[in-house]
């Protein structure tokens, strides 16, 4: 006869730096608003997702590829790194595929850096470099933000003989500063050899700045420094997560051999790869963002609403003490959109770009909004004008 035990948890067993993890929150899903409201339609414009979707050559590869859904991937991603290789101008070697860049990004923490080691990241940084920092039980040291980006000279001056690691995002990621190639040359050449430099560029597509440095030019340079990018917003490959890393081949076997075998699906695989060769969508995407940043840009300024300039497919307004009512209720009319206390930013929202249509919608919601809790005055104002964009083929 079996005996039953009382069972005390495992808070005693579990490591500490675990035990104290607040889990990463994404953006509410569609189906979860339409279920908790019984409504049809939804506009997210949260999760900094492409509204075009993605290159019907990456869906036509995935339709190409159902046939072999019972064989492993290919742990290797020889094609897509091929293809990749060929795009970027630097060798297989240099490259890892991760599950998303935030694996890659995880796996440099996991295998650089340990307790009583030093990592290094901006306030207002992306959050998984805290994370990241913290599942390894390095001490996480943020820096404080200038004009809500990076003060890279500050973050020079942080580093110690214990920092393994620095995390920086260009653009940055909730709140879409950038810093320029000035900043950036001057940071890069201060860095001692011995500290990996890891430079997140997932929104790096979007910067239509001439100052804006590319970090591939500068890995012949600086051996430590990684590059990381992704196909979740761009190419509008979110749902199969699929990232990289541009390094060293030394960095690179290193991080080969704690990453996970068979760690991105075949399908995700395909679709990158073809995504690669359609650069006019790329094209058609940033184009789209364009309009869409100018239609909310031009709302902020009318209502006088302080914003942050964005150079990625984002925005950042400020609200003030009520921005979680706000938030609130644009849920109630079907809009999602990103609240960022968890960032320290408790009276910011961010705000993905959608479809223009969507985004007219967006403003004419929000005014609604604004109005009815009296945050802004009502202002006699024509209709903002919708710039036509043919739809892609």
């Amino acid at each position: 006869m079996s005996r039953s035990r009382s069972h005390q948890g495992f808070s005693q067993v579990v490591r500490p730096q675990v035990a104290d993890i607040r889990p990463y929150v994404p953006g509410k899903p569609i189906s979860s608003l339409q279920r908790e409201l019984s409504i049809k339609q939804v506009i997210k414009l949260a999760s900094n997702e492409n509204p075009l979707g993605c290159s019907p050559r990456s869906t036509a590869a995935i339709q190409n590829h159902l046939t072999e859904l019972s064989r492993y991937p290919d742990g290797s991603a020889f094609y897509l790194k091929q293809t990749l290789s060929q795009k970027l101008g630097v060798q297989p070697e240099n490259l890892i595929i991760g599950n998303g860049s935030n694996e890659v990004l995880e796996l440099v923490a996991r295998a650089f850096a340990a307790e009583g080691d030093e990592i290094i990241y901006s306030q207002y940084g992306f959050i998984v470099y805290a994370l990241s920092a913290q599942v390894v039980g390095a001490k996480a040291i943020e820096v404080p933000a200038q004009d809500y980006g990076h003060n890279l000279q500050a973050m020079v001056e942080a580093i110690t003989e214990n920092t393994k690691i620095i995390y920086l995002a260009n653009p940055n990621n909730p709140t879409g500063t950038r810093f320029d190639r000035i900043a950036w040359e001057a940071f890069i050449a201060q860095v001692p050899d011995q500290v990996l430099v890891v430079l997140d560029e997932a929104y790096f597509e979007y910067v239509e700045a001439e100052d804006y440095p590319n970090g591939l030019d500068y890995l012949a340079q600086y051996p430590n420094l990684l590059v990381v990018r992704t196909f979740s917003k761009i190419y509008g490959l979110a749902a199969l997560r699929v990232g990289y890393l541009v390094g060293d081949p030394e960095v690179v076997d290193y991080l080969n051999r704690i990453r996970e075998p068979f760690n991105v699906n075949h399908l995700a695989m395909v679709a990158a790869e073809s995504a690669l060769h359609d650069q006019h969508f790329v094209q058609k995407a940033v184009e789209i963002n364009r309009q869409a940043k100018k239609i909310l840009t031009e709302f902020f300024e009318t209502y006088q609403l302080s914003y942050i300039p964005s150079s990625t497919n984002f925005m950042t307004v400020e609200i003030g003490k009520q921005a979680a009512e706000v938030n609130e209720a644009l849920l109630q009319k079907g809009v999602i959109v990103r609240p960022i206390a968890n960032y320290g930013l408790p009276n910011h929202l961010r705000i993905s770009m959608g479809t223009l249509l969507e985004m007219q919608q967006f403003v004419g919601i929000l005014r609604e909004v604004l109005l009815s809790m009296q945050l802004i005055e009502p202002i006699e104002k024509a209709d903002m004008e919708i710039v036509e964009v043919k739809d892609y083929v």
